[in-house]
């Protein structure tokens, strides 16, 4: 069973907090900023995206990973990992979101 890294990290960031995480990635940092979206900015962050997301209704910052597997069902099987997919809807990607013994979410898709 081969699982890799994905091509995303997105920081899940309290409402509160949102606008000057995303200004110090863009501005101290100097982040190039790849898209911009009413609740979400992606910056370039070497060869991976960073999304820096605004979360309504959450206290403190969540990082949440992208991990890949030709087969998401058996990756999954193998990690041992809760499945998670309440927690976002995945739309038209093949895969599911679960979690490390930490808690850290995990995006699980084909690829």
């Amino acid at each position: 069973m081969e699982i890799k890294p994905g091509g995303n990290i997105a920081l899940k960031v309290p409402r509160h907090r949102w606008t000057e995480t995303v200004a110090f990635y863009r501005d101290r940092v100097g982040l190039p900023v790849l898209r911009e979206l009413p609740e979400s900015t992606a910056f370039a962050f070497g060869t991976m995206t960073l999304w820096v997301d605004r979360v309504e209704r959450q206290s403190q910052t969540d990082v949440w990973l992208e991990l890949t597997a030709e087969d998401p069902g058996a990756a999954l099987a193998h990690l041992q990992s809760p499945l998670r997919d309440e927690l976002e809807p995945l739309g038209t990607v093949d895969g599911h979101w679960t979690s490390d013994p930490a808690g850290v979410v995990l995006l699980l898709r084909r690829g």
